[in-house]
């Protein structure tokens, strides 16, 4: 398997790039900014990209969205932030960017997400944005977690923006996330990799 973290633009996103080995279909996560340096990893392994998924709509995570031109992949309460440049906060960066529409696919929560081997499942975590979500993957060596903005590395996602509910994210996280194993690895949307126990342990904005 291949899992390839790329810290893109000025918000420091990591964007991941996930497949199946060498020379197969890619799945680009989080693509915020930057496109050569995605299309180096792409380039770096022979890959083909089939599809995007965002785990939500903010300008630093879709920046690059349309630029693929394959299908985006989110969930179906995100869709609004990818039409709207208020929600998305691309208006702050005088960019008043907008996901082109015939690329997006919803998504439900517990959908699973499936390319040549590689499983993935949405956890529909509401909290940073209404249709925020986390991707877990199961595989015989590892369980990961991609986070998005809702929980990193001792630290949770912002809840001062547009759609944002401080409550909603905490619930998520020990509701949803917290049940996971403790050796999960998580992978999020900014800053190091972490894992489910640690953040049970040691998260100062959980207890």
């Amino acid at each position: 398997m291949i899992l390839e973290s790329i810290c893109v633009g000025a918000f420091q996103v990591n964007c991941y790039v996930l497949a199946s080995g060498k020379e197969s279909s890619a799945i680009i996560i989080d693509p915020g900014d930057e496109k050569r340096k995605i299309e180096q990893i792409l380039n770096k392994y022979k890959l083909n990209p089939i599809f995007i998924i965002n785990t939500h709509g903010h300008i630093d995570h879709i920046g690059c969205d349309n630029e693929f031109g394959i299908p985006i992949y989110i969930h179906r309460d995100e869709i609004p932030l990818l039409k709207d440049a208020s929600l998305n906060l691309s208006n702050f960066l005088s960019r008043s960017f907008k996901v082109k529409s015939h690329l997006i696919r919803p998504l439900n929560d517990k959908e699973i997400i499936e390319l040549e081997g590689i499983r993935l499942e949405v956890i529909h975590t509401p909290g940073h944005t209404p249709g925020a979500m986390c991707l877990l993957m199961k595989s015989p060596k590892n369980k990961i977690l991609f986070t998005g903005d809702t929980l990193f590395f001792h630290s949770i996602g912002r809840t001062d923006f547009p759609g944002a509910d401080e409550r909603f994210l905490i619930r998520s996280i020990k509701d949803k996330l917290f049940n996971l194993a403790d050796d999960t690895l998580i992978y999020p949307g900014h800053g190091p990799p972490s894992t489910i126990g640690e953040e049970k342990r040691n998260n100062p904005f959980l207890y």
